[in-house]
């Protein structure tokens, strides 16, 4: 049984729409290796030019986060999962007219 690679619904485009794939891999870095190899276009969307994992780009091997593992030479095993977060940020701040600043109403 292989380990599952989770891909996130915004990389899904890069990955045929699939929610999923599995690959055999003894680290997390072969299995997106290997990801990365069958999706081509996933790749500059996880790793930088050099080849670093992207900083916004979270990983976990059953839910423990890969940056207080080994990072990339985190080991797998069959019928680990292995989830891929990117960070989100944004959001709008919406100033009310209550909250007008003093005279500027």
């Amino acid at each position: 049984m292989p380990v599952k690679v989770m891909i996130p619904s915004p990389l899904r485009p890069y990955a045929g729409k699939r929610d999923s794939a599995e690959f055999s891999a003894r680290t997390v870095g072969e299995a997106l290796g290997h990801l990365t190899t069958e999706f081509a276009e996933l790749r500059k969307h996880l790793f930088t030019e050099d080849g670093k994992l992207r900083s916004f780009v979270n990983v976990y091997v059953n839910d423990e986060d890969i940056r207080y593992l080994a990072k990339e030479n985190t080991p797998t095993k069959d019928g680990d999962t292995i989830s891929i977060i990117p960070s989100i940020a944004g959001g709008v701040y919406l100033a009310s007219p209550s909250r007008s600043p003093v005279g500027q109403r």
